[in-house]
């Protein structure tokens, strides 16, 4: 490993003399001969890069929908789990529920931040302070979330183990990337759309609501994209919040198990691969379905935003 690197360092040290040796030497055309050759050597290790990727991704849905596929009927969709039987309606229920509530609280105060880091907070100490703190808490396992939720909520505010406490744990979880994702989304908006705005007499915050947010939309939903399969495949933060109980919630008091426990504990415990298989493919299925969802919005309101 060690030779390897050295090898490296003293190839990446000969780069700028063999260039500057092969420019003084060779002629124009060969020169350009060079160049083209170098740039088609880019265009296809970035396409194999791209195949690789996507090839990657198609296998493990195309590995895990085969696998599950076989064990997905009507019985396991709308039944309890007992033992190695039943299926997992009740976890697709506590899912949904963790979703929705952890989006519903940490989207607001997301884009808000962002808002105000990109558009009323000035270079100093404070903005400094607030963009660490958002960086650490992008850092930190879910474990410790778990740990906190599971000390504050479930302990300290008496939210015992529930389908509120899970949500909320997952919703502090999650805000680093709503926030980083909204501030780069900003960030794109042209600064020519906040002048021709504020020129016509509108005010800075019905400029950023009516202008800079509509064209943000797209990277803002990408960020609760993000979030939205964050939450959905966490284990270890739900597993200490929401609790494990296999039953339909029927309050966001109650306890509840995701589809992402529920998965885990049948492989752990193995207790049915076959399950396990099936409840993955369950879990894709909801993602893909939410993504799409997140993506018509964004279309909607872009078509909105430009009949306006």
């Amino acid at each position: 490993m060690f030779k390897w690197l050295i090898l490296i360092i003293v190839l990446i040290a000969l780069i700028k003399p063999v260039k500057y040796f092969l420019d003084n030497t060779l002629s124009v055309d060969t020169l350009n001969l060079i160049s083209k050759f170098r740039d088609n050597a880019l265009k296809v290790l970035i396409g194999l890069s791209t195949i690789f990727t996507c090839g990657v991704l198609i296998w493990i849905i195309f590995y895990i929908v085969s696998k599950g596929i076989g064990g997905i009927d009507i019985e396991f969709l709308t039944t309890a789990p007992f033992k190695d039987e039943g299926g997992v309606f009740p976890m697709i229920i506590s899912t949904i529920w963790i979703v929705i509530i952890a989006l519903l609280i940490s989207t607001p105060i997301g884009i808000g931040s962002a808002i105000y880091l990109n558009e009323y907070a000035k270079a100093g100490k404070l903005v400094n302070i607030v963009r660490f703190a958002i960086e650490s808490l992008a850092g930190i396992p879910s474990i410790i979330y778990g740990l906190f939720g599971l000390i504050f909520f479930v302990t300290m505010l008496k939210f015992n183990y529930s389908i509120l406490a899970g949500a909320l744990t997952v919703s502090i979880m999650v805000l680093p990337v709503i926030i980083r994702t909204t501030e780069e989304s900003l960030k794109t908006v042209p600064r020519s759309y906040r002048e021709g705005s504020l020129a016509l007499g509108a005010s800075k915050i019905r400029t950023i609501v009516r202008i800079v947010l509509p064209s943000a939309i797209p990277g803002i939903l990408s960020g609760v994209i993000l979030s939205v399969g964050r939450i959905v495949g966490e284990t270890a933060c739900i597993y200490m919040t929401a609790g494990m109980v296999p039953k339909m919630p029927e309050t966001i008091m109650n306890s509840g198990r995701t589809l992402s426990v529920h998965l885990y504990l049948l492989a752990k415990e193995g207790i049915s691969f076959e399950k396990a298989y099936a409840t993955a493919t369950v879990l894709i299925v909801i993602v893909a379905v939410i993504n799409l969802c997140a993506n018509l919005v964004a279309k909607f309101l872009n078509r909105n935003a430009e009949v306006k």
